[in-house]
């Protein structure tokens, strides 16, 4: 009997103390946290660029620095770009995830099979102007191109518009060499330029030129458009959306301080210095934001501009036939018509 009584007493100690073991796994120590759950990875994806990081750039890497893409999930890698960079077909062959056109190169580009979609534009006004020396006494584009000399570069769709409605008859028309050299050599010399570029760095060697906007010639597509192609939309709506909503972040950011993020660029660009950075972010500021965008928010689009744009390229016998917006504009990027 005593024999039998040690052992049942020895398994009912052993179930207590089974029963205690079971407890401290299920219920952790008072006072003690549970494990973090590990957070989900960062989607990494690639941004390219269409140029080299300069002020039209500001708000993409602002968005990177200042943890606005990290924040929605994202780990976006920018890829720098340079002249004839191909960035709607690395976009629509998925060489990368989003990249930055102009809205002419991207009807353009679709009317070629490029099933590329804006997202975001960033200029709301183009930059694209042509600059005479103020000697001159030019008032418009007009009288600019009634003589001398000026640097175009052909193919491009402004550049064609141009010619369609001055003809450049009374004009000598030479191609663009990227610079200002001849510029401040020559004082019957004109060129093209981007309004936070060439512009400033003449100024800065001395010249006073005299900058005429295209978009009051009246061709005015939408610069720096974020781009995707249709196929990622379908499969990572949410991923695109999170993109765009930092990307605003980023230049709202840059906007309002943009000295942070021109050191970073200017590290990676060693060709402009600090005070070009400077001048070229504030240049910029009033064809970025504008009434519509205070209303809309940064990088708004609407439908109208994207058909009369799309017209004008059919005239100018860019593109055969204007597509229907629909096809090619998002609702969540552009909203209805106003």
């Amino acid at each position: 009997m005593s024999g039998r009584l040690l052992r049942l007493l020895g398994c009912a100690v052993l179930l207590v103390a089974a029963g205690a073991c079971s407890r401290q796994k299920e219920e952790p120590k008072q006072g003690a946290q549970a494990a973090p759950k590990a957070s989900a990875a960062p989607a990494k994806v690639k941004l390219a660029l269409n140029w080299v990081p300069e002020p039209e750039f500001g708000g993409f890497y602002a968005a990177r620095e200042s943890g606005a893409f990290a924040r929605h999930g994202l780990e976006v890698d920018i890829l720098g770009g340079g002249a004839g960079a191909p960035v709607p077909q690395m976009v629509a062959t998925g060489q990368a995830e989003f990249g930055i056109s102009g809205a002419d190169e991207l009807l353009i580009a679709r009317a070629r099979g490029l099933d590329v979609l804006p997202l975001f534009a960033v200029y709301q006004t183009s930059p694209h102007a042509i600059m005479a020396h103020a000697s001159r006494g030019a008032k418009n584009i007009a009288d600019v191109l009634s003589s001398g000399t000026v640097a175009l570069e052909p193919g491009l769709s402004y550049v064609a518009f141009l010619k369609k409605k001055y003809s450049f008859d009374k004009v000598k028309v030479v191609p663009y060499d990227g610079g200002v050299a001849r510029f401040l050599a020559d004082p019957n010399f004109a060129q093209q330029c981007f309004v936070t570029a060439e512009p400033i760095a003449a100024k800065r060697q001395g010249a006073t030129p005299a900058v005429f906007m295209v978009a009051d010639e009246g061709f005015n597509p939408y610069l720096a458009v974020v781009i995707t192609r249709r196929q990622y939309w379908k499969e990572q709506p949410e991923r695109v959306k999170a993109f765009v909503a930092a990307v605003r972040e980023g230049w709202r950011a840059y906007l309002d301080n943009a000295g942070p993020t021109n050191a970073v660029m200017g590290k990676l660009n060693a060709t402009m210095d600090a005070e070009t950075f400077a001048a070229g972010a504030e240049a910029q500021k009033p064809l970025i934001e504008t009434e519509e965008t205070r209303a809309r928010g940064l990088g708004t689009m609407n439908r109208e501009r994207w058909e009369q744009l799309a017209q004008q390229l059919v005239e100018l016998g860019l593109i055969e036939k204007a597509p229907s917006s629909d096809a090619f504009l998002l609702p969540e990027f552009t909203g209805s018509r106003d």
